[in-house]
């Protein structure tokens, strides 16, 4: 799901994602048949530990009750307006220039010209403290050789090689299922203050299950349609046969000992 997501946003030309962070529920979140968190914690933790920038973070689980999507999301926004000292982008102000240079196999060193004050902080600085600091919440970028970095230019602005402090967005956004994105259409599931801050403030990206109707899910609700240019649909031409697979049905096959299934997740990485 996370490369999905990061492979999208990465073709639209509009971001480039610098780490994903995965977040288990708080052990009170109360469905029935969750597993502590210690061991779900482990779980995500063994999951991930190959990736460069998908991190887990225990802050949901270690506070002393559940916490709503919007507190989660609220934050990590929070955290990282600490680290960077940059203020975040809310999606409802998105920068509509194309990013010019995306992630790609050779490397080349980019040149920032700073003409910015001495005391104010630079695009280079700021990339640096990024990279410094985002392991502290489980979210890392990769080399910053491997990006040109390009917002809204000036007339004196080289392209390519300049980047001012004010120029630099970072946002939020929620990674969920096309199951997450309709239940935001069952009646007193959700608090509806909540969903205006997660859809309209923060973003969701949707990685939908095949035949999920997206469009049908978001105009099933006002909130949806009214933020629809906020939500984000993974869409591509490859059939991906993990977007069928259910952990819930996953677990059960194990619990109920399906040799196929215990097979499979028997085998050595």
């Amino acid at each position: 799901m996370f490369e999905r997501a990061r492979d999208y946003l990465h073709k639209t030309g509009r971001f480039i994602v610098i780490g994903g962070i995965v977040s288990p529920v708080h052990d009170s979140y109360g469905k029935q048949g969750l597993v502590s968190s210690r061991h779900r914690l482990i779980m995500c933790q063994l999951a991930v530990q190959n990736s460069d920038w998908i991190r887990v973070d225990p802050w949901e689980c270690y506070q002393d009750t559940w916490q709503t999507t919007c507190s989660v999301l609220e934050h990590h926004r929070d955290l990282m307006k600490r680290v960077t000292g940059c203020i975040l982008s809310n999606v409802n102000t998105p920068s509509m220039t194309p990013v010019i240079g995306q992630p790609r196999n050779e490397t080349s060193q980019p040149i920032y010209q700073n003409n910015n004050a001495p005391s104010k902080p630079t695009a280079a600085k700021i990339l640096g403290k990024v990279g410094e600091s985002l392991s502290r919440i489980c979210c890392v970028r990769p080399p910053v050789e491997r990006f040109t970095f390009v917002a809204s230019l000036d007339e004196n602005a080289n392209l390519g090689t300049v980047m001012r402090y004010e120029e630099i967005e970072l946002r939020i956004l929620l990674l969920c299922g096309s199951d997450l994105l309709e239940s935001f259409c069952i009646p007193g599931l959700w608090n509806e203050a909540d969903m205006e801050v997660i859809v309209g403030d923060f973003g969701i990206v949707v990685v939908p299950r095949d035949a999920a109707d997206t469009d049908r899910i978001m105009n099933h609700s006002s909130i949806l349609r009214k933020y629809k240019n906020n939500i984000m649909v993974v869409k591509d031409d490859i059939n991906h046969p993990m977007s069928v697979v259910s952990s819930t049905k996953s677990r059960l096959a194990l619990q109920h000992g399906d040799g196929h299934v215990v097979d499979y997740l028997s085998q050595p990485p």
